[in-house]
């Protein structure tokens, strides 16, 4: 027996020398290919520098290397929305540091982005902002203005930590680099947004406040974006062993074990329970004794019963497990809503703010009913954010997927007008998405996505889902959706649809058409109400390939499928 013990001993070493060799060449691979994605970028950015400098005739070094920085900013800023203002701010930085590289202009450029959020945000804290504003409904706006400022510095400054000093650091955070951009700038747009709701002539005077910081944080986002459509190109397939990237760092391995287990409710760290048999009777209650950014999960079981509570995970609390008895049993439960004075982003009865979060069996409702017009149950403004087997119930504006990376599975969705919308990444997989009866003269809308730029990575994408009328809706016009912002993007695609969405399928916002830009697609869907041959003659309603479409898949769109694997939750990554 001991020989078979040493040569089983010879086998592992010699297994394990082999996967070690393995694993160093695949690092080389990635070492190389990251220095080749990095000379091109730095090839497409910047190749017209050196001829610039030739044909201005330099005459001397200095004065070369002068235009040959100046002629780097230009080619960087060319490639943004806003290029006055970046050549304005990114010249005499550079200029003074000597920075040539483009990645190294790109980190600049989130710098000066962080130095104009900071005079935005300095100006919502000061009081003088809130003087001679007196009515609940402005003073809330402004509130959620100075909470949203807070939001876009902190994804500012992970962009800044996380972009690091070398290319290939960069190259890596990409993804995560464009979804945090994004969430920044839909913070501004939603800080705006509640304004008008409020009051219009508060727009007036506090937009001005908000235009440099939105400029410089769009034309960030233009520079990574154009170094992504590169990096992709070059990095296709070259993850290891076809991993994907999209792990978040904090995940530890018995974390993983933790709510991948059977029943998560046996293992809760705190249990909520109205009759007393926890170590709390309210939510708010329990997240309050959740560890502030916390690299750990926190599994919190809330027993079965309706909680009456305006609920916030806050952004300091990381990586909350909430697991319920069920969807229709374990109910949170409000009533805020637009028409009795809150505005639209403070209504949601279970706000999540805090990264990490995943939510189980669950229900989420806010009670106030079609004719208080906005009233949000649930709002997600978090970073990689799971929902499993939960019920949002609803009419208007049921499901505010605000912003950063989200993923749906096997939820039910009720709701009237434009009862999912927001500006985030979001992926719905193996939902119920029910429309219910509105309020008389209203028509249905189920998406309203708010894309706001171009370069955004953001979109609504519904797949494998089934549409379903909740009630009786002969006499109701059902649309897909309607397109909140001018680059809004919702793909439907795999859904079974019912014959009551209208044969249009798709409603304008205002007028009888939309802006071009919009990218809105219906991909082999099936059932009665899925036939496209009557549908709007709209620019931006394109058809498209299985390529396009796998664009819009857990794997491709949400950065990764590991963050979904470790919430524990089944999944398809594809189509």
């Amino acid at each position: 027996m001991s020989s078979f013990k040493a040569l089983g001993k010879d086998v592992d070493e010699a297994e394990q020398a082999m996967i070690e060799a393995r694993k160093t060449r695949k690092r080389y691979i990635k070492i190389v290919l990251y220095s080749i994605v990095f000379v091109a970028v730095v090839v497409a950015i910047v190749v017209g520098t050196t001829t610039a400098s030739r044909n201005s005739g330099g005459s001397s070094k200095n004065g070369g290397e002068t235009k040959s920085l100046t002629s780097t900013v230009k080619a960087v800023c060319d490639l943004t929305l806003y290029q006055d203002t970046c050549y304005r701010s990114l010249t005499p930085l550079a200029n003074s540091t000597g920075i040539l590289q483009p990645a190294k202009l790109f980190k600049l450029s989130i710098l000066v982005a962080k130095n104009e959020l900071s005079k935005a945000a300095y100006y919502f804290s000061e009081h003088e902002v809130f003087v001679n504003v007196t009515d609940k409904m402005s003073i809330e706006a402004l509130k959620n203005c100075r909470d949203l400022m807070g939001l876009a510095m902190d994804h500012l400054n992970s962009s800044v930590s996380t972009s690091g000093d070398d290319d290939q650091t960069l190259i890596e955070a990409i993804d995560d680099l464009k979804t945090w951009l994004s969430t920044a700038g839909t913070c501004y747009e939603t800080c705006i947004d509640g304004l008008k709701e409020a009051k219009e002539s508060l727009v007036e005077s506090i937009s001005s406040h908000l235009k440099n910081t939105t400029e410089v944080t769009s034309n960030s986002l233009a520079i990574v974006s154009s170094m992504s459509k590169i990096a992709r190109r070059l990095l296709l397939n070259s993850s290891e062993d076809g991993e994907s990237h999209g792990e978040p760092k904090w995940i530890r391995s018995r974390d993983r074990k933790l709510i991948e287990s059977w029943d998560l409710r046996k293992k809760a760290h705190i249990v909520v329970a109205q009759d007393g048999s926890g170590r709390f009777k309210t939510i708010g209650e329990a997240l309050k004794a959740v560890p502030d950014n916390s690299k750990k999960r926190t599994v919190i079981y809330v027993k079965k019963g309706i909680y009456y509570e305006n609920v916030r995970v806050e952004k300091s609390k990381w990586n909350v497990v909430m697991v319920g008895d069920g969807m229709t049993a374990t109910i949170v439960s409000g009533s805020r809503n637009f028409v009795d004075g809150t505005p639209t982003f403070s209504t949601a009865t279970f706000a999540v703010f805090g990264k990490g979060f995943i939510g189980r069996d669950i229900g989420f409702r806010n009670t106030a009913g079609a004719i208080k017009h906005q009233a949000v149950a649930l709002m997600a403004s978090a970073d990689m954010v799971v929902f499993y087997r939960c019920r949002m119930d609803a009419f208007q504006d049921t499901l505010y997927a605000h912003s950063n990376r989200q993923f749906y599975r096997e939820c039910d969705i009720y709701g009237t007008v434009d009862f999912i919308f927001g500006n985030s990444a979001v992926v719905f997989q193996n939902c119920n998405i029910l429309p219910r009866v509105p309020m008389s003269g209203q028509k249905n809308t189920i998406t309203a996505q708010g894309k706001v730029d171009p370069n955004q990575s953001t979109g609504i994408a519904v797949q494998n889902c089934t549409i379903w009328p909740f009630g009786n809706l002969s006499s109701v016009q059902t649309f897909l959706g309607r397109p909140w912002k001018n680059y809004s993007t919702t793909i439907y695609m795999n859904n079974y649809m019912a014959n009551f969405i209208d044969p249009k399928g798709w409603m304008p916002w205002v007028g009888n058409s939309a802006p071009s830009t919009i990218f809105y697609s219906e991909f082999q869907n099936f059932g009665p109400g899925s036939s496209t041959r009557n549908r709007v003659q709209w620019k931006g309603l394109r058809s498209i390939s299985n390529k396009e479409a796998n664009r819009f898949t857990v794997q491709s769109f949400l950065n990764g499928t590991k963050w979904i694997s470790n919430a524990g939750v089944p999944y398809k990554s594809g189509l």
